[in-house]
């Protein structure tokens, strides 16, 4: 009799809805004026997920389950791209690019550690804002997430509630 292998990603499931949902909270585009376009949104996602990223460098516990999450990132953005119509010969090309993008942004911001100057330069180098966008609104989003992470256990974190 043939095992069915289960994807170990499936476990991650609740934190990634969490986070498209924290990237997508109406207050990051009505508040702060995030642009609310595609690459203003995909600002957002990369930048909370990595505040998730790096909060879960913080536990050993949380190693491979962060491994998973990238990857969770990557297939979704391997999918978003391919329904844009990015062919099989470049969509390797292009999710190579988006991670980068991730990367940068991870080291970004913990190169930041929390100084809110250097988390202004680090959003307006990263955050598509539209007119009126406030790179100070992000930062204080950013910093409450973080805060929210910092009170958030790696068990509550796994299943996706993070602290309020």
């Amino acid at each position: 009799m043939m095992r069915v292998s289960r994807d170990p990603r499936a476990e991650l499931a609740p934190l990634w809805r969490t986070t498209v949902a924290e990237a997508r909270a109406v207050r990051w585009y009505a508040q702060c004026g995030v642009a609310d376009t595609l690459a203003g949104r995909f600002d957002m996602v990369t930048l909370v997920l990595a505040q998730i990223l790096l909060r879960m460098e913080h536990e050993p516990m949380l190693k491979i389950p962060s491994a998973l999450l990238t990857e969770w990132f990557v297939e979704e953005m391997d999918g978003q791209l391919r329904e844009q119509g990015v062919g099989d010969v470049v969509v390797g090309k292009h999710v190579g690019r988006l991670m980068a993008t991730l990367g940068g942004r991870i080291g970004a911001l913990r190169d930041a550690g929390g100084d809110p100057a250097l988390l202004e330069g680090a959003v307006l180098r990263n955050v598509t804002l539209g007119e009126n966008g406030s790179a100070a609104c992000v930062v204080a989003g950013l910093t409450d997430l973080a805060q929210r992470l910092a009170r958030t256990d790696a068990a509550g974190l796994l299943q996706g509630r993070i602290a309020l």
